[in-house]
């Protein structure tokens, strides 16, 4: 890099670095965001649990409600089961729909979740509450749609809620703060390869 470039480059990062500097400078609303992560693409219930570990390592507590994978163990539950201190963990739901084949225990179980998830969103001393694919149990209608948004809305001024699965409803969508939508490109399944220890569960 020439100098007359090395010089160039530094001038325009200057810019940009003020440019910047500003807008962070009308960024000051400081609240608890309602957030969900959908779509067809794989990393919903990762990028939630990510927020998690996040949450942690600032020293916060975490309630976690998993509403469909049932007693499948999974990597996340027997890590997060670590911090009993400052994760509760809970699940709820009674497996994948097609493996249930009981609707009405499907619902039963879907209540039972937002019971916990209500309990949790009201606890004060949780700072963030994952509920891992409620957004299933939407779609399957075991939930009613707008009790669920105005329990989410309701929620105290300075609690996070991650909602994780595909398919979100826009009544949801429509409330949230960030919404984030996975798309799938590519995905080994598709070529044979089985879900996977530490990668998929």
């Amino acid at each position: 890099m020439t100098d007359q470039t090395e010089a160039e480059h530094a001038e325009a990062m200057k810019a940009l670095q003020a440019e910047r500097r500003e807008l962070m400078r009308t960024k000051t609303e400081e609240r608890g965001l309602l957030i969900v992560n959908t779509g067809d693409g794989k990393g919903k219930s990762t990028a939630g649990f990510g927020m998690v570990a996040r949450a942690l390592g600032w020293g916060q507590r975490v309630g976690i409600v998993q509403y469909i994978k049932g007693k499948w163990i999974t990597g996340e539950r027997q890590f997060f089961r670590k911090f009993p201190d400052q994760v509760r963990y809970e699940v709820m739901g009674e497996g994948f729909t097609w493996d249930t084949q009981d609707r009405a225990r499907d619902i039963a179980a879907a209540e039972a979740a937002w019971a916990t998830s209500l309990e949790m969103i009201a606890d004060p001393t949780l700072d963030l509450v994952l509920l891992d694919e409620l957004n299933i149990a939407l779609r399957y209608d075991y939930l009613d749609i707008h009790a669920v948004v105005a329990g989410l809305v309701a929620r105290p001024e300075g609690k996070h809620v991650c909602v994780t699965g595909r398919n979100a409803k826009p009544e949801l969508l429509a409330v949230a703060d960030l919404v984030t939508e996975m798309t799938l490109v590519k995905h080994p399944f598709e070529q044979g390869v089985k879900a996977q220890r530490g990668i998929d569960f």
